[in-house]
């Protein structure tokens, strides 16, 4: 399934709201959490994570993966977590909206 334009950047700030991950772990993290329904390819993922970093949203720093590689790994900034509340409140408000459309059987009166 395609990723909505505006979901990316929801999507990575909450899924390092649950702790710091590298890149490979995030795309896994989104990937596992939605029984495989969204896939962030690389080419969309980098450039986001460094977009967030750079708007302040996210710090980040090199470490080491379970596996032994060199990773940047990723985390929210207070900035970040602020965000993400706010974007998760205007989704949820926008997925109440569509529900509300998508679920009548009828036209309303106008």
């Amino acid at each position: 399934m395609d990723l909505l334009k505006g979901t990316l950047d929801v999507l990575l700030l909450k899924t390092l709201s649950w702790g710091p991950l590298h890149g490979y772990g995030v795309a896994r993290a989104i990937r596992s959490q939605t029984d495989d329904e969204l896939t962030v390819e690389e080419g969309a993922l980098y450039p986001a994570l460094r977009r967030l970093e750079a708007r302040g949203l996210l710090e980040a720093e090199w470490g080491t993966t379970d596996t032994g590689r060199e990773a940047k790994f990723y985390r929210l900034t207070e900035e970040g977590r602020a965000e993400l509340e706010r974007q998760t409140a205007s989704w949820g408000r926008y997925v109440q909206a569509m529900a509300r459309v998508l679920g009548r059987e009828t036209a309303p009166e106008v």
